[in-house]
């Protein structure tokens, strides 16, 4: 957990990393059907950890209520690929 918001809203931002290498931020938003998605956000891959904590902090600045969630998982571009895809 990265970033702690409000139990009941917030905007919800989950960083992917693989073997503690950045590798993409994606945000739930609401699409253009009512339906929320998943899209790719800020620092792209192999982004510095100073990069990706000053994306986050301009964020929490913007949406107090942001919940930031670290993922280190393997195959990161598969959960990426699945995860946008699905919605």
């Amino acid at each position: 957990m990265v970033k702690k918001g409000d139990p009941d809203r917030g905007s919800l931002l989950i960083l992917v990393a693989s073997r503690g290498r950045h590798v993409a931020c994606l945000e739930r938003v609401l699409g253009f059907d009512g339906h929320y998605v998943w899209q790719a956000v800020g620092p792209g891959e192999s982004a510095s950890s100073s990069e990706v904590a000053q994306f986050v902090g301009r964020r929490a600045r913007f949406d107090e209520d942001l919940w930031a969630i670290e993922l280190d998982i393997a195959q990161p571009e598969r959960f990426i690929a699945e995860t946008t895809a699905s919605g």
